[in-house]
């Protein structure tokens, strides 16, 4: 009887969590890197931990997205980060959800849950709850539109913010 409740106690191997997107997807890939361009000029490179591809590869849909953005001149502009995402390569946009963060060069940073990129206006924009801040200025509503580098700002609604100058108060400053 002891030996029959040693054999009992075995435990199952683990079972790794699996998304139904794998079960349906066309194409899988891990390390997946899309470079978007507009008439040859660079506009971001997308990067994606794991991509499921859908609709004839028209459809990917992303998981721990890292997009950086480039300024036409080439010059890196800023970097959004969310923990999924959904790029369509027929109308040239991208959708970022969940934990979404953008981070300009210079330091202007936006919080989102959801947020839309439009390849060919060179436009993020947003229905959702957002706060950007910058230096001196922290600004939050509901929706906005903005270039990826967030240099125009437009909140839609619920629109507040604050703004402040710093004053160096050492001495001889």
């Amino acid at each position: 009887a002891t030996l029959a409740a040693a054999c009992s106690d075995a435990k199952s191997p683990p079972v790794v969590p699996t998304t139904p997107l794998a079960d349906s997807a066309d194409q899988i890939m891990y390390k997946a890197r899309s470079v978007l361009t507009d008439r040859g000029v660079l506009r971001a490179d997308l990067l994606a931990d794991t991509a499921y591809f859908f609709d004839e590869n028209t459809r990917v849909e992303m998981r721990q997205v890292n997009t950086t953005f480039f300024k036409p001149t080439g010059a890196k502009d800023a970097v959004l980060t969310s923990r999924e995402g959904t790029y369509n390569t027929r109308l040239g946009s991208m959708e970022a959800r969940g934990n979404v963060v953008v981070v300009s060069e210079d330091g202007r940073r936006l919080t989102t849950q959801q947020l839309r990129y439009d390849q060919q206006k060179n436009e993020i924009s947003s229905d959702s709850a957002f706060v950007f801040t910058e230096p001196g200025r922290r600004l939050e509503g509901v929706g906005f539109t903005s270039d990826p580098d967030m240099t125009r700002m437009r909140c839609l609604a619920l629109c507040r913010g604050a703004a402040w100058r710093c004053i160096d108060t050492r001495v001889g400053r």
